[in-house]
């Protein structure tokens, strides 16, 4: 099973910038997006649908904001949409689906950049999420949690660290939270496969960043330890342009 994980920055913009064309060439066998940015009416399913992908979109209230997504190849035995949490759910921030004994989810962890009330609000989903996540995992200890966390974990996930002291998304706290979550029965499957430094996920559009490899590692496949003995491959499609995100992708056997 092949997975790859995009935040699409809008999902009608990616599309306009050649998307369709890109996921007919690389054919995932399910393919989760982040930040679609799009109500259920204003995605053109048919597009997918005509690549052989089921679709299940999980859309925010506000308009043009937030939203995520799951398109498979096999349909799924199951879609949950949400956390059922109406504070959470309503930003359209988590969609899961199963396959057999694998469940695989996206999610897309709130930005704290604006500081104050919005990074109060992205610690308290990530805890909440926890709780979430250790009891989802009792019933499918075969986890793929995949998506734009909004985190860089560690020095080697950024560019110029020292610089980055007090900036949302490289905080303490932030990154002792995801420290946690891993040491609980996750493996981040990127840095299970390839341990180098300057491999990146997102880019600033501002002062050439992308170019410069000017970046943040903070889109990850982490998995249940039940699957890191089926973890075959992990990259970091850096080469894909149609967001400010790139795809992260990885292979089950």
């Amino acid at each position: 099973m092949n997975i790859i994980s995009y935040n699409v920055n809008g999902i009608r913009s990616a599309i306009s910038k050649g998307l369709i064309d890109w996921i007919k060439e690389e054919n995932p066998d399910v393919l989760c997006f982040q930040e679609t940015k799009a109500q259920p009416e204003q995605i053109d399913t048919s597009l997918f649908e005509a690549l052989g992908y089921h679709c299940y979109f999980h859309s925010a209230e506000k308009k043009g904001y937030s939203g995520v997504g799951i398109l498979s190849k096999t349909k799924p035995d199951n879609v949950v949409i949400g956390m059922g949490n109406p504070k959470y759910d309503s930003e359209g921030r988590v969609i899961r689906a199963d396959f057999g004994d694998i469940s695989v989810m996206s999610v897309y962890v709130p930005s704290g950049t604006t500081g104050g009330i919005r990074q109060d609000f992205k610690m308290e989903f990530l805890y909440d999420f926890t709780t979430f996540i250790h009891n989802l995992r009792l019933s499918y200890p075969k986890l793929v949690i995949s998506g734009d966390y909004n985190i860089a974990h560690k020095p080697i996930d950024i560019n110029h660290p020292e610089r980055q002291v007090g900036v949302s998304g490289f905080l303490p706290e932030e990154r002792d939270w995801l420290t946690d979550f891993l040491e609980s029965g996750f493996t981040d499957s990127f840095r299970a496969i390839d341990p180098s430094p300057e491999k990146y996920s997102w880019w600033s559009y501002r002062a050439g960043a992308r170019t410069r490899n000017m970046g943040w590692r903070i889109d990850y496949h982490l998995i249940s330890q039940a699957l890191v003995a089926q973890l075959k491959h992990a990259a970091i499609l850096s080469d894909v342009v149609h967001s400010d995100h790139c795809p992260v992708s990885i292979d089950l056997t």
